[in-house]
């Protein structure tokens, strides 16, 4: 995990003692009572601050250290005030270790303005994280959170500190928590946030959150890179059954993402073992004219060979198994044939098939909800195509659904355009 970050801030310090320091030299050992302790300065002192805050001003370093440096303070503000500016010194010097140190000093005094102690405590569990010490870290976040301080960058940093400790466990929750505590405040939700959780969720084995984060990622951005990358990483450790396989591949060829030999070889096979022959015959042509098939690669010349003459017949039977659709008493036969017209991009036909095979009951509803989903955003209508596939709820649909839901959100956004 080392060099690994999902969290950044900037760390900006409020001047405090900038504008204390501007406080009129009349004002000699005058003493300001607001909600906390006195604020005083000597006019020596007052004097020094000034030329170390010009120095800072100037970005002259050497200068602000020596003046700084010279600074005695002998009240409780006085010290407030060199502690923060040696703070923004170590700032411009961009020394991570020295600006905690001046955090250490400023939170020793009882000047710290209690609106920015939340804020604070927070930046010293920032600059802990920083040096690696990450146990002070998390006690300077405890201490943030007791104040009221529990921002998403909070959260983040505590995720972050268990990625480094190596408990991906631990960090999870925390991760988990910022995205929703992002979403939840209208935000969008960095990227690289949602690709720790999808890593983070693969090494958990959760399966549906994996699905959903990659969703949520396509939604953002969603290239024929993005789609495939999503769709193969997802296929490869889901588990889905196998007709729940092929409508990812599916999908996968609708964003043109169809990139490899595995791609076509795989597709290929499934669309084979679902007995949609024309479509397994389409994939495999489709994969050589692209290049990543070629004559001489004996599974899928062996598998062209066996379909072709199966795809023939089946076109062919289409016709007898309508009839056989429309007179049985439950909906298997219907949706048979709709999983036909559906391999052969018989988008229109599939859909009242689909409806039929609901409506004569006996079937797997999810499935067919799902299928009639893509149908009807392949035939184009994508407003009852959505609404369709919300009705898909069993497990390894819902996932098929969800990511083709996604493809028809986008569709609608380019009709729009359009």
């Amino acid at each position: 995990m080392r060099g690994l970050t999902i969290f950044t801030a900037g760390v900006v310090l409020v001047a405090t003692a900038g504008m204390m320091a501007a406080t009129p030299a009349s004002a000699k050992k005058k003493k300001l009572v607001v909600a906390g302790p006195p604020i005083s300065m000597s006019d020596s002192f007052r004097a020094n601050v000034q030329s170390a805050e010009a120095a800072l001003k100037a970005r002259d370093t050497t200068s602000a250290a020596s003046r700084i440096g010279a600074l005695v303070p002998t009240t409780d503000f006085e010290a407030y005030v060199t502690a923060g500016l040696r703070y923004q010194l170590a700032v411009q010097r961009r020394d991570v270790q020295a600006q905690r140190i001046a955090l250490t000093d400023l939170f020793k005094t009882t000047a710290v303005p209690r609106s920015e102690a939340p804020r604070l405590r927070f930046i010293a569990g920032y600059l802990s994280y920083l040096v690696g010490n990450y146990d002070d870290a998390t006690a300077q976040l405890d201490y943030a959170k007791t104040l009221g301080y529990d921002g998403v960058d909070a959260v983040m940093l505590r995720a972050d500190i268990a990625l480094r400790r190596n408990k991906p466990k631990e960090a999870r929750p925390f991760l988990q928590a910022a995205i929703m505590q992002q979403r939840t405040s209208g935000q969008p939700v960095p990227l690289a946030w949602i690709d720790r959780a999808i890593s983070m969720a693969y090494q958990a084995k959760d399966w549906t959150q994996v699905s959903e984060l990659y969703r949520e990622r396509l939604e953002r951005t969603a290239t024929p890179e993005d789609w495939r990358s999503a769709l193969t990483t997802y296929l490869s450790v889901a588990s889905l059954e196998s007709q729940a396989q092929l409508d990812l591949y599916r999908l996968q060829a609708a964003n043109g993402a169809m990139a490899s030999e595995r791609d076509y070889q795989s597709y290929a096979q499934l669309a084979e073992k679902a007995g949609c022959y024309a479509e397994a015959k389409a994939i495999i042509e489709a994969g050589r004219k692209a290049g990543k098939l070629t004559a001489k690669q004996t599974a899928t010349s062996q598998l062209l060979k066996s379909v072709t003459p199966k795809a023939t017949k089946e076109i062919a039977s289409l016709p007898a198994l309508a009839k056989k659709a429309a007179a049985a008493s439950t909906g298997k036969e219907a949706l048979a044939l709709a999983d036909n017209y559906v391999s052969l991009g018989q988008f229109p036909q599939a859909v009242e098939q689909y409806r039929l095979a609901l409506t004569k009951g006996g079937v797997d509803a999810d499935r067919i909800n799902a299928r009639l989903g893509i149908a009807l955003a392949r035939s184009g209508d994508l407003a009852s195509a959505q609404a369709a596939l919300d009705a898909a709820k069993g497990s390894d649909w819902a996932s098929v659904a969800g990511f083709w839901s996604v493809w028809v959100e986008q569709q609608s956004r380019k009709a729009t355009a359009a």
